[in-house]
């Protein structure tokens, strides 16, 4: 049993709110009742509606000085790459509790299948890495450095809250609002029907190649509840791991055109005719290069035990179907085949 009186309305931090995830977290707990302040510059979009929003570039050293006088139920922290911002809100904020979304790219071994967030080596941390983060000159900055900042931020957050900090480290994360990552294409392509290329349905090895994602909305979910919970521990946050071939056809059986037909390309096929695993242009996404595997694989019964929920992927292809063609009609993804693109793959397969 929880040691204190839960309030059915809770006063969030959320240092962050107008992204992808931190945006989704703010919009539960908003939806919930609570009451809900979002920290950005507010250059980069707004918070949702009925969170209000506290103006503050946390490059600079007394950014949160004007939240100094004000105590929070929780805190949700998503510092992409600053450690800095980390000790900076540690200092500056007071808070009952302390949420910090970390990465899954904090664990050194990504091949091997099954690990979870006790059993995985880490990377080094980096508690000396203080450089400020510029997405326009680093847009993907490297494993190393992402995760190593990560676990530092991560290893601040513990020291300063002790057992009132929640850490999470998601995987790859779906859901509307995503324009970047690799899952937006294949609603999309689903819907639209004809021949679609699909990665092949086995690795090298005859397995079934990996797939493991989970919606925003439920890490949102999830983060609330934990957080009004005053839960602690060290968690992964991603849906069931699944074959590839599974997934995409969940999508399909969604999203999919009457007239949609599934073509499995065999690898070797797809390297020659320069099409690239996981995202990025002229790319099959969600195709995982090897190392991936593991990082896709991930045994997340503990964080199933600890509450987290998974909605089926078809759902959420519907969801990111509106999302796309709300906002982004005629936009070409950031990731996967032109139609010119893909139908030269299909000459290549059937050649």
């Amino acid at each position: 049993m929880p040691s204190f009186v839960r309030k059915a309305r809770q006063r969030f931090l959320i240092l962050g709110g107008t992204g992808f995830v931190s945006g989704a977290v703010a919009a539960e707990a908003v939806a919930r009742g609570h009451d809900v302040t979002c920290v950005a510059r507010g250059t980069g979009g707004s918070p949702p509606e009925g969170a209000r929003l506290f103006r503050a570039d946390r490059d600079a050293p007394d950014a949160l000085a004007g939240l100094a006088d004000t105590r929070f139920d929780a805190v949700v922290e998503t510092a992409t790459l600053s450690l800095p911002w980390v000790h900076r809100a540690l200092r500056a904020v007071s808070a009952d509790h302390w949420t910090f979304v970390s990465s899954i790219s904090v664990y050194a071994d990504t091949h091997t299948r099954g690990q979870t967030a006790r059993s995985a080596p880490l990377r080094p941390a980096l508690p000396h890495d203080t450089t400020s983060y510029d997405p326009a000159h680093d847009p993907e900055p490297s494993q190393a450095r992402y995760g190593g900042v990560k676990l530092a931020c991560e290893h601040a957050v513990r020291e300063a809250t002790g057992d009132r900090s929640f850490i999470v480290r998601p995987g790859l994360v779906i859901g509307p609002g995503d324009d970047v990552g690799p899952f937006g294409y294949w609603p999309l392509r689903m819907a639209r029907g004809g021949t679609a290329v699909v990665p092949p349905d086995e690795a090298a090895d005859g397995s079934p190649l990996p797939a493991q994602c989970l919606d925003v909305r439920d890490l949102a979910a999830w983060i609330v509840d934990r957080a009004c919970e005053r839960a602690s521990g060290v968690f992964d946050a991603a849906g069931p791991p699944v074959p590839l071939r599974s997934l995409l056809g969940e999508v399909a059986d969604a999203v999919g055109h009457d007239a949609l037909e599934l073509v499995p390309v065999p690898e070797d096929i797809l390297r020659n005719a320069g099409v690239q695993p996981w995202t990025g242009p002229r790319s099959l996404p969600l195709w995982p290069p090897r190392e991936l595997y593991g990082a896709l694989s991930r045994d997340v019964a503990p964080s199933v035990d600890a509450g987290l929920r998974s909605r089926p992927i078809g759902e959420t292809a519907e969801a990111v179907l509106r999302d796309r063609l709300d906002r982004g009609a005629g936009k070409r993804p950031v990731a996967g085949l032109t139609p010119v693109e893909e139908a030269a793959v299909l000459r290549s397969t059937w050649s």
